[in-house]
């Protein structure tokens, strides 16, 4: 990283320049730039009260999905995740009052507002998507460990290898996805971009379900075959290619000039709750085979009837399976008990199933309200 801003600093005016060789980048002067040209304000116009209550309002979120997101199954000697409690609730603050400061200009228009909000519905909607494919890399690869049989033709992959499925689909389907997009814009066929986000979580609620079904009434003893972990990837990988590349574009043609910079720290703050989210998603993992194992070779516990509460583990016992990172309860996800690996990955059927719903339900509202859409 060093090494690179030593380059770009040296090297930028050469290279980062405009079709007319002009330096890209210096710091604006006002009454000189494009904003004029396309009759938008120069200068954003946020009042003290403005400032001072969306401070106040993420002070008040920020205690408050704090307080949400503490734990009231930990033990007396068990402390909170400092993560979960105090870094997710800053991100999830964070990206809400900003959004909510950007709207209190005064200079926006009628139009600009329109746009804004089309570029806040895609922020919110894409921390579905990562939520639920960020698992890859904790969740999934647990279960590629413990309970899932790698052999494929011959073969024994390790857990982490897996994921790297991802990488591959990526590499083969990259290019007929960006050639699909071009055949169909030229038909006048291509989908506008809020859609094509459907499309992505669509298709990354039909892979959790593909899996979610595998595992359905699998054993304690039992494993999931690879290869469905791999269809579940191909599903997600497509989804990824739909929706990953229309943030960035988005915001560059739809953000008004003078909120460029902040409209892109929504969208970062966006995919930065999904990942925060990804993160308590992945805690809803429930005991995998070797807990059940590990129990009962050492510490002597059938590990079912401490979780269905029909024994009461002694405090020695209760030290042992803290010592071994073994849970004692189910997790819970929204009031609901998750049981098994069919109810979790349940949820990752849901989350972004209904998000691909509700955002193609709207999608017609989002490209009426603001005109001149742009894929």
């Amino acid at each position: 990283m060093l090494l690179g801003t030593i380059v770009f600093y040296y090297m930028k005016d050469k290279y980062v320049v405009t079709p007319d060789g002009k330096p890209v980048g210096a710091k604006p002067k006002f009454g000189a730039t494009d904003a004029l040209k396309h009759g938008e304000s120069e200068k954003a116009n946020f009042t003290t009260k403005a400032i001072i209550s969306v401070g106040i309002l993420m002070l008040v979120l920020f205690f408050g999905i704090h307080f949400l997101s503490l734990d009231g199954n930990l033990l007396p000697d068990q402390a909170q995740n400092p993560i979960k409690v105090w870094v997710y609730p800053f991100i999830y603050a964070a990206g809400i009052s900003l959004a909510v400061l950007i709207l209190t200009d005064k200079s926006i228009t009628a139009i600009e507002r329109d746009r804004i909000l089309v570029l806040y519905a895609v922020a919110f909607f894409v921390i579905f998507f990562w939520a639920c494919f960020e698992q890859a890399g904790s969740s999934l690869t647990f279960i590629a460990s413990y309970q899932t049989d790698r052999n494929l033709f011959g073969l024994e992959l390790p857990a982490s290898f897996i994921q790297n499925a991802n990488s591959l689909f990526i590499i083969i389907f990259a290019f007929p996805m960006s050639f699909l997009w071009v055949w169909m814009q030229k038909r006048n066929m291509e989908p506008i971009s809020p859609v094509k986000q459907a499309m992505g979580l669509a298709l990354l609620a039909l892979g959790s379900l593909i899996i979610g079904l595998s595992v359905k009434g699998l054993g304690q003893a039992e494993k999931l075959g690879v290869i469905w972990l791999i269809v579940m990837y191909f599903f997600h990988t497509i989804g990824e290619l739909c929706l990953s590349p229309i943030g960035l574009s988005l915001v560059a043609k739809l953000a008004p000039l003078r909120f460029s910079s902040l409209l892109m720290g929504v969208w970062f703050i966006g995919n930065a709750s999904g990942y925060a989210l990804a993160g308590t998603l992945g805690t809803l993992l429930p005991p995998t085979g070797n807990k059940f194992k590990d129990a009962q070779e050492k510490v002597g516990l059938d590990l079912q009837a401490v979780l269905d509460k029909t024994i009461t583990p002694s405090v020695e016992q209760l030290a042992q399976l803290k010592a071994n990172n073994i849970p004692t309860h189910y997790p819970q996800f929204l009031g609901f008990t998750i049981h098994n690996l069919y109810e979790f990955f349940m949820v990752m059927v849901i989350l972004p199933g209904a998000a691909a719903l509700l955002l193609f339900m709207i999608s017609g509202i989002l490209k009426k309200a603001c005109t001149a859409f742009v894929n």
